[in-house]
């Protein structure tokens, strides 16, 4: 019984995360807009459950890259008004949009210049009435049988503050270095810090073929060192070319295999490495650019020296580190 309801949960919360896609246009685009030409700060409002969202959301903005703090409604209208500055934007959190507290307050935010983008599930609301921009974020049901307790309507919200947040990210092209520099004490700002010989795999870590191998014999090693790549060897030490996963995802698509192909025709040539002194960082920044997942590792004269993959860097696995 406690496990079926507990699914049910769940499957209610993803109805109303699924339900804001269509919910999604010109309004967010207008929020996005308005964000991006900010020359202050992102100022974030809400109470009770909503409230905590809102922090969460500001937190999330923060580390990706658009300033942004949580203003607490009451607290506002007692002093803390003063920290508001007339060229910020007011991003304002309350599911039903009737909130007393935030209905006093957008008002007086809304005379000192400050844009309002009101997140409601009631985009015919007071508080939607009042703003600049209205984010709907509308969901068919909670998941509390009582409907009273916010549940999946808090999810929605937090899940579209992320969708925010991500799009931003894009937008302001915030790479992986900037990440770091803002968790210079997380884990991932760790790992990002050291330098990529200190996570490479080397040796027999490194799966490779010789350039005269077949496509089979390539594509077994592929499975052997289950790494997503191969690298084709022209030399002992230089690279002729690297076969992937999405290599060979793309020929068997096309309804084409080893019988028919060789190895050159399939491999890509002359592909991206990096040096063994970058930051890790640095190499979670090309993969990200040429969205790829491997990275050979070579040294000044293009020498193979290693092999690095994605889960390396984001600490899947074992995270090595040279002494």
């Amino acid at each position: 019984m406690s496990v079926e309801q507990a699914r049910e949960v769940l499957r209610i919360e993803a109805e109303g995360i699924l339900a804001l896609i269509d919910q999604v246009g010109d309004e967010f685009a207008r929020a996005v807009e308005l964000i991006m030409n900010c020359p202050s700060r992102l100022v974030l409002t809400g109470i009770g459950k909503s409230g905590i969202i809102g922090q969460k959301i500001a937190a999330t903005l923060n580390s990706t890259g658009t300033p942004a703090f949580f203003l607490h409604p009451v607290e506002a209208m007692h002093g803390d008004l003063g920290v508001v500055d007339p060229r910020d934007v007011i991003l304002a959190i309350s599911y039903s949009g009737e909130t007393a507290e935030l209905n006093q307050l957008l008002p007086t935010l809304k005379k000192r210049g400050a844009a309002i983008i009101a997140m409601t599930g009631r985009p015919e609301s007071s508080m939607a009435r009042g703003a600049d921009v209205v984010l709907s974020v509308t969901v068919p049901r909670e998941a509390c049988p009582l409907g009273l307790a916010p549940t999946a309507s808090t999810t929605a919200s937090l899940a579209m503050g992320d969708a925010l947040a991500v799009v931003l990210l894009n937008r302001k092209k915030f790479d992986a270095r900037a990440f770091r520099r803002n968790h210079p004490g997380g884990s991932l700002g760790e790992r990002l810090k050291v330098r990529v010989a200190e996570v490479m795999l080397t040796g027999d870590g490194i799966p490779r073929v010789d350039s005269t191998a077949s496509l089979a014999e390539a594509l077994a090693e592929l499975n052997r060192k289950n790494l997503g790549a191969v690298l084709v060897m022209a030399s002992a030490h230089r690279m002729a070319g690297i076969l992937t996963d999405g290599d060979v995802r793309r020929m068997l698509a096309r309804g084409e295999g080893p019988e028919t192909l060789t190895l050159a025709q399939v491999m890509t040539a002359d592909p991206k490495s990096i040096s063994a002194e970058l930051l890790a960082a640095d190499a979670l920044s090309i993969m990200q650019r040429h969205e790829v997942t491997v990275l050979p590792v070579t040294d000044d004269e293009r020498q193979l020296i290693g092999i690095l993959h994605l889960q390396d860097l984001l600490g899947k696995g074992e995270f090595r580190f040279l002494v």
